[in-house]
């Protein structure tokens, strides 16, 4: 082979030395290309809609197609004179302790069934087939100088003919790890470069052959697989452990038999036959440490990907040679090439075909080091690609996951990475400019998975292996990816179409917050300080108690507790007009009932809503709000000592609870919450019997809290009373079975039917008689109790009296609506049911990863919003309002949140579709919620360790809140300054520099007192000196001075 002279570490030394001369340790760019900037770009931030699902189409002409491989589908391993394969002999020896016991000798038999295969293709509506030969069914002895397999000739050239009959391209691969077992036994396979020749002669033979029907041809698939795994760990065929003194001469080798047979095409049939070459390269993906892309970080993943891709890709599409990198790691014991080589090597490929799929992301550990991430992100390595070897066109020859055999024809999980693989090409392309010209889905039917063997599946149709005829069933990825063919991508949903319009003057802008915290304390120490002070008694300075003397303190009033007025000055900015928040009712009746008022408390509250009341602001009181994080679940701690909800006790105890708020607040409260998310708060409870129970319980409460208010405050209070329901939408996982259809029915009406069924459907009373629980949800019950061997449904029942005292209960319908979910019939074996019991609903709760999704996880749906409104107003008719009482989304920016101002303008956008266009008696909608406790979450301002910085989605609640929506003209509502209290400018300016003008102002006044003091004393010098001048006279006229009096005069007339 190749001399290699230098010692390992020697040469190490210089090349690692050659290196930092040319480029500098700083300079990224000093390999070809600029792959490394990928990770140096801002990376696509997934929690924007359109960086995390695109909705467009693929260019025109895009080629879509499905692929499969001759050794894992054709089957007929020994019949019409085909020779063993490597993969025949590495299965029936077993060499492999990993290998799953199956072979390939029948697999799909596809040898047989080749024309359902098209069929299958057809099915799809895709372009093209993506498919290989058989080295050794045509050439049984390895070499194409001997005479080919006459029937093995005449099988393709039929499958090749029926292809181009239904208007399908094929694409076919020469080489997909079946080697002839005979060249591994005289030559010992790839190791020896005499394979090389053998495959540029039957390479030849294929282009020869088939080549005037072919357009699209691949040398060989994922050479990085074949060296590796063949020849360095043995975890493929044929078996071989030579470690990197092994793989890397294979690997040599594939590159060069890749090299001569492209350049065997273009010398002798390009000409003719027009059609164009490549080999297809497989790679993983790998993201910096923590995300962050330092200098070290990125080179590290640029290392990780040159030891995969880069491999195969420099020596073709770069500068013919081994990256760098390579070099320096593997020293010695990688071979090179000579300068005639290179040039012989660089530019052997009319297009880069790339494989991405599990096979390539379950690579050597040695691979990812230092703490890198491997992702499945085709977006992100098609990005590489094109900065990398200078924008080539590209075909993604495999793209695709594996499901278990277990899953059958209901490969839900399958469907949403496909979606989310094929959408990443989208993107790629519409973003980042990449040139995709073509897809295929990987594979077309289920086949044998190599060291799997058949306990993994990837075909798009499903196969019994146990039927003697394989007969292929379409999968629903089947389905949704015929879908996708046909639309050409994804078109536009209905979300992305925006109105203009307004809700009404009497919509509620509302903020939400949880349980509200009391400070006992007003800010001034005179309200609890019995002391008298002296100060500067000593010449010290200081203040200093009068021993004996005690004076008597003024009770605190409303406006001296300044956490209220801070707290309320926040909420007033936003604009809004209704503020939600709860009492504590542990807090109130810290026994539980009136033995112990906590008569503070109550009047902290009373203040509250007394200042709310003087801004002109609404407020909407939540009576008990339960909490997860509280053994107590937010109820006084004796109540939930004698078992809580399932105490029918505690029913009674939250009647006299909300008699006394009703009493002591009701006054400034007009709408009333008896209960925040009861079907979350039965989720604690770990059976059936208990959530039904707890359920039960908990409409009574609020039942009866109802009633009371009714008889005793309704008529002079006249506010409103509901309870909220936690309601986010649900989707069926799979929209091509019915039982997931199904599954999302029953999710609705366990989390909402449950509760707002008894309570409003009224209007279905003649039909369906005196209706409590939905019929459906009974029905199902009853159901799964049989199957079950329960002794009956474990649904509790409600009595006459009580369903009337029940039905009606409800002024208006609360929501709380956050995100959408995909569900999926819970599947039951005996095995899950013992270790823990199924929710009642039979569902489990999946994520779409297609949609944005906030940092805790929350997914950005805006249709479900609406969705969810039109069930609930179709189920229970359009008389209530409805309001959505709490909704908003986790941001972790400390002011720029622009997930949150994404989410408040195309939930919003929703919420007046379901009024304009659904009608909707949508009436409200809350924020949730005010402010952070500590770290930037769902808050509008930070927290008060953060100097509660408004955030910049304020901005936008309140530009809406002007507008009362998106009016065309941009507007403000006439009703706007009368309905809905907003801030002044020259309130907010005068708030901004309220220092300044205090300090002004004592400057003003201390100028006017200076001025009216010296008026006051020129006055008073005047007026003394008039007081003189009048004492002297009077002195005169006590001397006897003369004084002329005038005789009167008579007239003479």
């Amino acid at each position: 082979m190749l001399n290699h002279p230098l010692a390992p570490t020697l040469k190490q030394h210089l090349l690692l030395c050659l290196l930092l001369l040319s480029c500098g340790w700083e300079k990224a760019a000093c390999a070809l290309g600029d792959g490394r900037k990928i990770w140096q770009q801002p990376k696509p931030d997934s929690s924007i809609k359109d960086q995390s699902f695109l909705h467009d189409t693929f260019p025109s002409g895009f080629l879509w197609g499905s692929g499969t491989s001759a050794l894992q589908t054709e089957g007929a391993w020994d019949q019409e004179g085909k020779g063993p394969s490597i993969w025949d002999h590495f299965t029936h020896s077993n060499i492999s302790a990993k290998l799953a016991p199956e072979t390939a000798n029948v697999a799909s038999d596809s040898y047989t069934h080749w024309d359902k295969d098209v069929e299958a293709l057809e099915y799809l509506g895709v372009r093209s087939y993506y498919f290989s030969l058989s080295w050794p069914r045509l050439f049984p002895n390895g070499s194409a100088k001997s005479r080919p397999n006459t029937a093995a000739v005449e099988h393709y050239s039929r499958l090749i003919e029926r292809l181009l009959e239904k208007r399908i391209e094929p694409i076919v691969t020469l080489y997909h790890w079946d080697l002839p077992q005979v060249l591994q036994d005289h030559y010992g396979g790839w190791k020896n470069d005499s394979i090389v020749e053998l495959f540029e002669e039957y390479a030849a033979f294929c282009f020869y052959t088939f080549g005037s029907r072919v357009r699209y041809w691949l040398t060989m698939h994922n050479p990085y697989l074949v060296a590796v795994q063949g020849y360095g760990t043995g975890a493929h065929a044929p078996g071989e452990k030579g470690g990197p003194a092994g793989f890397l001469i294979v690997a040599h080798n594939l590159i060069r038999a890749h090299a001569k047979a492209w350049h065997t095409y273009n010398t002798h049939f390009r000409a003719s036959q027009k059609g164009k070459v490549s080999i297809v390269l497989g790679s993983h993906w790998v993201e910096p440490q923590r995300g962050q892309a330092t200098v070290t970080n990125v080179e590290l993943c640029q290392q990780s990907m040159e030891a995969a891709l880069g491999w195969f890709a420099n020596p073709i599409f770069g500068d013919g040679d081994y990256p760098v990198s390579l070099k320096i790691k593997q020293g010695t014991l990688l071979p090179t090439f000579s300068p005639e080589e290179k040039r012989w090597v660089q530019t052997t490929a009319d297009f880069f075909a790339l494989s991405f799929g599990p096979n390539n992301l379950r690579l050597d550990r040695e691979l990812v080091q230092y703490g890198q991430t491997v992702t499945p992100d085709l977006r992100r390595i098609l990005g590489w690609i094109k900065l990398a070897y200078g924008d080539p066109k590209v075909l993604v020859t495999e793209g695709g996951w594996f499901s278990e055999a277990s899953v059958g024809k209901e490969d839900t999980v399958a469907i949403y990475l496909m979606k989310r693989f094929i959408n990443q090409v989208l993107q790629a392309i519409k973003f980042d400019g990449v040139q995709v010209f073509g897809y295929s889905a990987w594979s077309l039917v289920d086949g044998f998975e190599w060291n799997y063997g058949y306990t993994v599946r990837r075909g798009l149709f499903h196969i019994n292996f146990s039927e003697p005829n394989r007969t292929r069933t379409p999968k629903t990825t089947a389905q949704y990816y015929r879908r996708v063919v046909s639309d050409n991508g994804f078109p536009g949903d209905e979300t992305s179409r925006w109105i203009t319009g307004r809700f009404p003057c009497d919509f509620h802008w509302g903020i939400a917050d949880s349980t509200l915290q009391v400070q006992f304390y007003p800010f001034s120490p005179q309200f609890t300080d019995h002391h008298l002070y002296s100060w500067n008694a000593s010449g010290d300075g200081l203040l200093r108690p009068v021993p004996g003397a005690k004076m008597q303190t003024r009770r605190a009033q409303c406006t001296d507790y300044l956490a209220i007025r801070g707290h309320l000055r926040l909420f007033e900015s936003t604009g809004a007009s209704h503020y939600r928040f709860a009492l504590n009712w542990s807090l109130i009746l810290p026994q539980g009932d009136l033995s112990n008022v906590n008569t503070e408390a109550l009047r902290y509250y009373r203040c509250v809503l007394y200042e709310l009341k003087k801004l002109n602001l609404h407020a909407v009181v939540i009576l008990y709000h339960p909490t997860h994080r509280s053994p107590q679940l937010g109820l006084p701690g004796p109540l939930q000592a004698t078992g809580g909800w399932l105490n029918v006790s505690t029913v009674e105890a939250f009647q006299e609870y909300a008699a006394l708020c009703y009493q002591q607040l009701g006054s400034w409260v007009p709408y009333w919450i008896t209960i925040n998310e009861p079907n979350r708060l039965i989720d604690i409870y770990s059976s059936w019997k208990e959530k039904h129970q707890a359920a039960r319980n908990l409409l009574l409460a609020h039942a009866k809290a109802w009633r009371l208010y009714e008889r005793q405050h309704s008529a002079h209070q006249g506010a409103l009373v509901s309870l909220a329901l936690h309601a986010d939408w649900v989707e069926p996982a799979n929209p091509f079975v019915d039982s997931h259809a199904a599954a999302a029915q029953r999710f609705l009406l366990f989390e909402l039917g449950r509760f707002l069924d008894p309570l409003l459907r009224t209007g279905y009373e003649e039909k369906h008689g005196n209706v409590d629980y939905p019929e459906e949800m009974k029905a199902y019950q009853e159901e799964r109790a049989g199957v079950m061997d329960l002794p009956g449904s474990p649904l509790p029942t409600f009595t006459e009296a009580e369903t009337k005292e029940i039905r009606g209960t409800l002024s208006f319908i609360a929501l709380n609506h956050f995100t959408t979910r995909l569900v999926a019939p819970y599947r039951h074996t005996q095995d899950n049911f013992q270790r823990k019991q199924p929710p009642d609903h039979d569902c489990l709760i999946l994520s779409d990863p297609t949609w944005p999704s906030s940092s805790l996880g929350q997914a950005l749906v805006p249709g479900g919003l609406r969705k969810m409104l039109k069930w609930v107003s179709r189920r229970y008719g359009g008389a209530l309002p409805i309001i959505v009482t709490a909704s908003g989304v986790d941001d972790r920016a400390p002011v720029e949140d622009k997930l949150r101002q994404h989410f408040l303008k195309s939930y919003l956008q929703e919420a007046l579709k379901a009024r304009q266009l659904d009608r909707v008696n949508l009436q409200g909608f809350y924020v949730w919620k005010l402010q952070d406790r500590h770290a930037p979450q769902f808050g509008l301002f930070t927290s008060t360790h953060h100097q509660s910085k408004a955030k910049a989605s304020i901005a936008i609640y309140r530009e809406i809140i002007t507008h009362d929506g998106f009016p065309e003209d941009r507007t403000t509502q006439t009703c706007r300054s009368s309905e809905v209290h907003v801030r002044c400018s020259v309130c907010a300016w005068m708030f901004r520099h309220k220092a300044t003008l205090v300090f002004a102002g004592c400057i003003i006044i201390t100028a006017v007192m200076l001025a009216a003091l010296v008026i006051f004393v020129i006055i008073t010098k005047r007026n003394q000196k008039r007081g003189r001048g009048r004492r002297v006279n009077r002195g005169r006229r006590r001397e006897g001075v003369a004084v002329c009096l005038r005789p009167p005069v008579k007239s003479q007339l």
